[in-house]
């Protein structure tokens, strides 16, 4: 009977500290999207600024649709690139599109 006690106990122990490092671990702010999409339009001023040249592009069609100004064909077709969701793509083509004027 002692050692089904001290097994229970143990896994009561483990099942704590597991419950304790699930709330300890950081959790991804409902904000982090729009901070990450306002760092790489930085970044991108930065560049041109600089004339850094990236050599690897944006999704097809996306940069062709934002040339026309065609804002949600351009969201599709990041969404169909990347995979990422709606959200996710708006910021990151408002990003693309860089600051209002």
């Amino acid at each position: 009977m002692a050692v089904v006690e001290i097994t229970l106990t143990l896994l009561s122990i483990v099942v704590v500290l597991l419950l304790v490092a699930q709330l300890a671990a950081p959790r991804q702010d409902r904000n982090t999207p729009r901070r990450l999409a306002e760092i790489e339009r930085r970044l991108q001023l930065v560049m041109d600024h600089l004339g850094v040249v990236d050599e690897r592009p944006m999704p097809p069609g996306v940069r062709e649709h934002l040339a026309r100004g065609e804002k949600l064909k351009a969201i599709r077709a990041y969404r169909a690139a990347t995979g990422v969701d709606l959200r996710t793509a708006t910021e990151a083509v408002a990003a693309m599109m860089g600051p209002r004027r």
